[in-house]
């Protein structure tokens, strides 16, 4: 995902400093070329050689080391650079960079850079609240560095509040956003559905389906690291709200309906990938469901019809993308639905095939248009979005 990028990691003096040694291991396994430059202060709560070891570049401290090849070492790591992320961003670093300073190796390369620059503050919830301080981050954010939002918690000293670093993850995913896909989206507006809905039966049971969300998750997020400004409206998911998009969450076909149909109009692509229940229990407060020892009968009505609705009411320019979930006459019963549902392209996919259908990492999709069908191998559902994406843009 990252492969050819480089990534440089400035880490200063904060007790969060320890968390960056996994940021570079997960960076690295992404295929990243990583780099590290550390305060002096820094060194204290984690050593050098930790880095070297995971990026096998020598990490750089002193801006008078000689102990290099010969080269203007921060500018040369200042061109190299794909992304540049400070982490954690002490009150003193960030006051610096604010303020032009740049008198060691780390700050004296960040102002070398013409790359985009992320700032994540790691300090004590009073300093991080100082007006000083809020000023300077203000003031980076104005000149165009990204700022990652601390998270609340508790902190080194025991106190509970703002001035956490996020996660590892939480780092990894803003680089991603940032630097991993060109942003051949920018500009169009995304709206994707994803996960199961669920319908109540009674206040403890509901129907509902295996759909885990990971398709629909992973299109919206491919979208968005693309640029697409992106809405995901999803029910029940395994897998958690993705980050830089409007996350829209609901629970029955009626509010999945709703949701959708309300923001369709402003969307250039839809795609509705998310399991919306097929039936509804038809019950009142006075209805009576029969029950016996081995049975209940429950009145049904069927659910109304998302992807039937988006294609009667697309507006010319728009596309709508469907998925169908078969176990036999796949692709028969796909073609059938692109036509009567007024799609532009369906993904066609059997619950008989290895590797594709619910809660799987993996896909197995063809993709049906009106002027033919294109069967993609087994391959993840990341990789099955971007090709997914691909395809409808084309059609734009």
């Amino acid at each position: 995902m990252l492969k050819g990028k480089t990534v440089l990691l400035a880490v200063t003096g904060s007790i969060a400093a320890y968390k960056m040694a996994n940021v570079a291991r997960m960076l690295i396994k992404l295929g990243a070329d990583v780099h590290v430059l550390m305060t002096k202060n820094a060194t204290q709560f984690i050593n050098p050689i930790t880095f070297e070891t995971l990026t096998s570049h020598k990490c750089l401290i002193d801006t008078f080391d000689r102990n290099f090849q010969y080269s203007v070492e921060h500018v040369a790591l200042a061109k190299a650079a794909d992304i540049v992320l400070i982490a954690p961003a002490s009150a003193n670093v960030i006051g610096k960079i604010a303020n032009g300073i740049a008198d060691d190796m780390l700050t004296t390369t960040v102002m070398a850079c013409p790359c985009k620059k992320l700032v994540s503050p790691a300090m004590n919830h009073n300093m991080l609240h100082n007006p000083i301080v809020e000023d300077n981050i203000k003031k980076l954010a104005g000149y165009g560095y990204g700022i990652i939002a601390s998270d609340r918690g508790m902190l080194a000293n025991g106190d509970i509040g703002d001035g956490r670093m996020p996660d590892e993850g939480v780092l990894v995913e803003h680089i991603i956003y940032e630097i991993a896909y060109e942003k051949d989206l920018a500009g169009k507006r995304v709206l994707v559905t994803a996960g199961a809905t669920r319908e109540a039966i009674d206040p403890v049971r509901f129907i509902t389906n295996h759909s885990s969300g990971k398709m629909g998750v992973a299109i919206a997020n491919a979208a968005a690291r693309r640029g697409a400004q992106v809405t995901l409206v999803h029910g029940a998911m395994e897998v958690g709200e993705p980050m830089f998009l409007e996350n829209v969450a609901v629970v029955s076909a009626q509010d999945m309906y709703e949701a959708v149909i309300s923001r369709a109009p402003q969307q250039d692509i839809i795609i509705k990938a998310a399991a919306v229940a097929d039936y509804t229990p038809e019950t009142t407060a006075d209805s009576k469901i029969k029950k016996t020892d081995n049975d209940m009968s429950i009145p049904l009505k069927r659910t109304k019809d998302i992807l039937k609705a988006l294609g009667e009411s697309k507006r010319p320019g728009q596309i709508v993308c469907g998925f169908s979930m078969e176990t036999d006459n796949v692709l028969e019963n796909s073609a059938k639905k692109l036509k009567s549902k007024n799609c532009d392209m369906i993904c066609a996919n059997s619950l008989r095939t290895e590797g594709a259908g619910f809660g799987t990492d993996t896909n197995v999709i063809t993709m049906i248009t009106v002027d033919g069908r294109e069967e993609l191998p087994k391959m993840s559902k990341d990789e099955a979005a971007h090709r997914i994406l691909d395809k409808l843009g084309e059609m734009l």
